[in-house]
């Protein structure tokens, strides 16, 4: 570490404490015996998110608050909730480690920290998370959120093999239904 005075490279750390937002080291410079503060802040690797067609974008906190929030529009949820809930979510996906998580993976996340919390945000957010069409749609999430039923969260690696298999199975079918020349 520099010294801020006479901008040597050699000090030695008298003091450390934890702070809220990293370590806060007290040194004195051993060329001019002065002392000064440093704080340490821990950065986090990037997280990528990978959106459904393929394209990627950097995780935005904002993005998920605001689309939670809005399943969360005027149901009895404390906004303090709703903060723990993406502080959760965020944790977890630092704690995977990989530095990318498909979007998919991420709206399971969410449906499943959302179910416990509040059943009609939970409706409302998997209305868009499944792409609802019909009164139908609603019916059977309905019901297998009365039975009791698991999130179906499923594994980056589960998602893609079902991917590649929904692939395979469009390019037979429509390979099938070709006239042969």
């Amino acid at each position: 570490m520099k010294c801020p005075y006479c901008e040597e490279n050699q000090s030695k750390v008298t003091d450390s404490r934890d702070t809220e937002n990293g370590i806060r080291r007290r040194r004195e410079c051993l060329s001019c015996g002065r002392r000064f503060t440093t704080h340490e802040l821990v950065r986090l690797p990037a997280l990528l998110v990978e959106k459904r067609d393929g394209r990627r974008q950097e995780f935005d906190r904002q993005k998920l608050l605001t689309g939670v929030n809005m399943a969360c529009t005027r149901r009895p949820i404390p906004g303090r909730d709703v903060d723990r809930l993406i502080d959760d979510i965020e944790t977890e996906l630092q704690r995977l480690g990989s530095g990318m998580v498909q979007s998919r993976d991420l709206g399971l996340m969410v449906l499943e920290r959302l179910r416990p919390l509040d059943e009609v945000a939970y409706m409302r957010y998997a209305s868009v998370y499944y792409d609802f069409q019909n009164a139908a749609d609603f019916e059977e999430r309905a019901r297998t959120l009365r039975e009791g039923q698991p999130e179906p969260l499923l594994s980056v690696a589960a998602i893609s093999s079902r991917r590649t298999r929904q692939r395979r199975a469009t390019r037979q079918s429509g390979s099938a239904n070709r006239p042969k020349a």
